[in-house]
């Protein structure tokens, strides 16, 4: 996990941590008809009107409590209790209503609320007009009521600022969910890039070291020298290979297209392959370096393990780079020819180059990579 990952899951931590200060900070409006209530002149309606009161507070948190933690857990408050909560909201405000008048309709704001987190936007709103209707028409239905509160208002500013809160939590919800995608999408193209590199090192090194030690074997008794040289140059061979794995899954490690021309040289001449190959590759410039470095390891590990050919050709451009043989040829198709030329293909698409593969002119294989 990143430190912009860490600091994250400690800003949601604390956001809901402290989500239920959010939530109290609502009940403020509950002073109206707790006010109304206590000032009934009969203490039945006292108990009656605070109790009520009490009760739609407490349901209302509750509420909210249960909306905070399915969000915590990353899903939606069950419909069903949204409802329910609202339902029962709406029965004992009506009650309050009775009991002490208009005053009552100041706990329709704590609905909206609700409605507008726990429902869809559509429904939300809906239930939003309908309070609104509700807290303006009434008072003007009944004479004993005060039609001049502004319960409305407070009523709509508080939806769309609940509104507003939902959406913040509803694109942080879908940020993280993208995050994570993202880090996932990179460990997989990481996995690729340390497996498509290992095998194009191995299959390159295990190749040459193949062909070297078969070679000291054939001179171990006609040319016991050259054959200590041979054996020597595999023991390299295995060292370098060894540190290259090493490097590549530190992701240190860079391929040359001068410095593979060069190792290419030599495993074509312990294969008995006529390398025909440019002086030096100071033409190609270094944003195609690399590329064509890996073009030459995979093409001609290729050569060397499948072609039977007697001459391998190279030629190096500043854009362009072709190697071809005079062996058996190829099917013609990328998905045919293994693994090492998939991932070829990968890396250059990933350089926005163009890779064509086919017979060469000598009857053999033909790779060619243009850059972007």
């Amino acid at each position: 996990m990143t430190r912009a990952d860490t600091d994250d899951s400690e800003g949601l931590g604390r956001t809901f941590r402290f989500g239920w200060v959010f939530g109290m900070i609502w009940l403020f409006y509950l002073a109206y008809p707790l006010g109304e209530s206590l000032a009934l002149p009969s203490v039945v309606g006292k108990v009656s009107g605070v109790t009520a009161v009490v009760a739609f507070g407490a349901l209302f948190v509750v509420t909210f409590w249960g909306f905070r933690n399915a969000r915590r857990a990353g899903h939606e408050l069950a419909r069903g209790w949204a409802w329910a909560s609202l339902a029962a909201m709406a029965a004992l405000t009506m009650f309050l209503a009775v009991l002490i008048g208009s005053q009552a309709f100041g706990a329709t704001i704590y609905m909206a609320v609700l409605a507008m987190m726990t429902l869809s936007t559509r429904q939300a709103w809906t239930v939003v007009i309908a309070l609104v209707a509700v807290v303006e028409l009434l008072p003007r239905i009944v004479s004993s009521w005060d039609p001049g509160s502004f319960f409305a208002f407070q009523l709509v500013i508080s939806a769309v600022a609940a509104w507003g809160i939902t959406q913040v939590f509803k694109r942080n919800h879908e940020l993280a969910e993208a995050r994570q995608q993202l880090a996932d999408l990179a460990v997989v193209a990481e996995r690729e890039r340390v497996s498509r590199d290992v095998h194009d090192i191995l299959g390159h090194s295990l190749t040459v070291i193949t062909v070297k030690a078969e070679l000291a074997g054939r001179l171990v008794q006609v040319d016991p020298a050259r054959a200590a040289v041979e054996i020597a140059e595999v023991e390299a061979l295995a060292r370098e290979a060894l540190g290259d794995v090493r490097s590549t899954v530190g992701a240190m490690r860079t391929v040359d297209v001068a410095t593979e021309l060069a190792s290419a040289r030599s495993a074509l001449d312990a294969a008995g392959v006529d390398a025909v190959f440019p002086a030096d590759a100071d033409v190609v410039p270094l944003r195609n370096r690399e590329l064509f470095g890996w073009t030459v390891r995979e093409a001609v590990t290729n050569v060397i393990r499948h072609s039977g050919a007697r001459q391998c050709t190279v030629v190096v451009e500043a854009g362009r780079i072709e190697i071809s043989d005079d062996g058996v040829g190829t099917s013609g198709s990328i998905s045919d020819d293994g693994h090492g030329l998939r991932g070829l293909a990968e890396r250059v698409k990933a350089s926005n180059g163009s890779l064509s593969v086919g017979k060469s002119a000598a009857g053999g294989f033909r790779v060619e990579v243009v850059s972007a």
